[in-house]
């Protein structure tokens, strides 16, 4: 079974402006035209294709992805250039993964402390200290809250 542009960019959530631009980008060599000239995708080409919308929903650079369609286009011999492309592009996710749950847990202390029954006096101690460690470090205190 073949699909159009237009019923592939409705099963993968693009528009077929981002399809035609991933194939002249080159990720999409794989991908053959009817006899009229319109692109034909197959199932196979899907799956190919969701693996560039993964790779580009997590950060792999165009020219990256480029990189894996040619390996993949060079068959079984790329599988370590394809293994090392792939892992260091795990890499780059799971920091980018601890930095985004770090400051996670920054929002979660924040709204743990909005949402304490106590959290005006919080609030309250917190500007305190600040203000505290202005007038210790003979800075003006930038805070208009006065108590």
């Amino acid at each position: 079974m073949t699909y159009t542009i237009k019923e592939v960019a409705e099963k993968v959530g693009l528009s077929a402006y981002t399809l035609r631009f991933y194939d002249k980008q080159g990720l999409l060599p794989f991908v053959s035209r009817n006899q009229s000239g319109y692109r034909a995708f197959t199932d196979g080409d899907l799956h190919l294709l969701h693996t560039i919308i993964c790779l580009k929903n997590t950060g792999m650079a165009i020219s990256d992805i480029h990189q894996y369609i040619d390996y993949v286009m060079a068959g079984p011999d790329s599988i370590p250039q394809r293994r090392a492309l792939l892992t260091a592009h795990r890499n780059a996710i799971l920091a980018e993964q601890a930095k985004i749950m770090k400051n996670l847990q920054e929002v979660d202390y924040k709204l743990n402390l909005y949402n304490d029954p106590q959290a005006s006096e919080l609030v309250n101690q917190e500007l305190a200290q600040a203000k505290s460690e202005k007038q210790a470090s003979g800075l003006a205190d930038p805070f208009p809250v006065t108590e």
